[in-house]
């Protein structure tokens, strides 16, 4: 979490005045070195079951295992784009004066560093790049699929706009949660896929049917899930490496769903839906990644809303045009245990404030947990003290948990769900 500091006109007020006490940012700065060893272990531990269930596990056609075999070699090279990038980027934003203090540190020398902030201006970028070229190898001009893609290219790159403009302009909470409705646009209006749902088996007695058409409710629906996930990432945080963190344990579960589903089907449109889902997550991962070794603790750059943005609507953009908005709906259970832990605060029944963080004690290095109502505050008054690292670990932790939770229940309801 950030304090940011913006640019002053000739006769700044004293809360300016105190915000530059700092040293002014200097050109030369440098960034901590990316955490590529950590990024390395983590990658090597997806990989072996997603490489597994790909090439063994399950027999899947030689063309779409071309076809992601190309993509992710693609999401490797932007990676390393990314890597290259954020430092460069990183001096361009201090130069505009777009950085912040890290309020978890505060009273201690690492709290005076002046952090260059919406760096996921940078990772989502290379991902729009990677998206767009990939469409050479894999898309025909007459293709079916080509509309929905580019359309939900459009709103990944508006929404990642307006988290930019968020973090130029700190835009107001109200306001806010109206942008994903706005950046959401393109992709409901060019949908032209299914709005029925399947009933689950044990309701079908009660409503009738098996499978109910929503027509119009079912775009609602869409709208809301964006907005839901954008937000969501958005207000799970406030501590270093939890916003990539937290996207990157939902995006690699979201690809070793994908695979499971391609394996196990027969219906060639229902692989190509996952199939769809892969081509947009993988390059998604792979960027993520490189902004998250820059972004782990101690971080060397903020992500902004730019990035949570960017990730949120990412996400529901690949479990809309995948078919399994409600998978990924338990894949974001810590989001959804956190907004509604947040509610009370956030429709102002209690007080809310602006930094929603935990208290930081100089002496210790340990964080303690207010009574604000984040998961993040409620893991420090349930495990007690912590670093800011390990709070992170543990967060994470309960996130991958959630994921794989998720993958033990529809095992376990497979055939009596639905």
């Amino acid at each position: 979490m950030t304090v940011r500091r913006r640019s002053t006109g000739p006769a700044p007020s004293p809360a300016a005045a105190k915000a530059d006490a700092h040293p002014p940012p200097s050109d030369d700065q440098q960034l901590r070195p990316p955490k590529l060893g950590l990024v390395l272990g983590a990658s090597v531990a997806f990989l072996v079951p997603y490489l597994y269930l790909i090439y063994f596990h399950y027999e899947i056609e030689s063309d779409l295992r071309r076809s992601i075999a190309i993509n992710a070699a693609m999401s490797v090279g932007g990676f390393v784009t990314a890597v290259r990038l954020i430092p460069v980027a990183a001096k361009y934003v201090l130069r505009r004066n777009l950085f912040g203090f890290d309020i978890n540190k505060k009273g201690t020398p690492e709290g005076n560093i002046k952090v260059p902030e919406s760096l996921g201006i940078v990772v989502g970028i290379v991902f729009l790049v990677i998206a767009i070229l990939f469409q050479h190898f894999n898309f025909t001009a007459d293709s079916i699929w080509l509309v929905e893609y580019n359309a939900a290219l459009a709103s990944i790159c508006f929404m990642m706009l307006l988290g930019f403009v968020d973090d130029v302009l700190d835009i107001p909470w109200r306001v806010k949660l109206l942008l994903p409705s706005i950046a959401g646009l393109p992709l409901l209006m060019a949908y032209a896929g299914h709005t029925t749902i399947i009933i689950p088996k044990p309701l079908i007695p009660y409503v009738g049917v098996a499978v109910l058409d929503l027509g119009w409710m079912y775009k609602l629906y869409m709208g809301l899930l964006a907005v839901f996930c954008t937000n969501s990432i958005n207000i799970h945080a406030g501590i270093n490496g939890l916003e990539v963190g937290q996207t990157v344990v939902i995006a690699a579960a979201v690809l070793i769903h994908n695979v499971m589903q391609i394996g196990a089907s027969t219906d060639p449109e229902y692989k190509q839906a996952h199939a769809f889902s892969i081509y947009l997550v993988q390059p998604f991962l792979a960027t993520s990644l490189a902004l998250f070794s820059y972004n782990w603790y101690p971080s060397s750059v903020f992500v902004g809303d730019t990035y949570t943005y960017f990730a949120g609507m990412s996400l529901a953009v690949v479990g809309i045009l995948g078919h399994f908005s409600e998978t990924l709906l338990l894949f974001f259970l810590p989001q959804v245990l956190n907004f509604l832990y947040s509610l009370p605060q956030l429709l102002k029944i209690i007080p809310c404030p602006r930094h929603r963080l935990p208290k930081y004690d100089p002496q210790t290095g340990l964080l303690t947990g207010t009574k604000d109502g984040t998961l993040v505050n409620l893991f420090l008054r349930l495990f007690g003290r912590c670093s800011e690292k390990s709070l992170c670990i543990k967060l994470l932790v309960f996130q991958a948990l959630s994921c794989l939770l998720c993958f033990w229940l529809r095992h376990l309801l497979a055939g009596w769900y639905k």
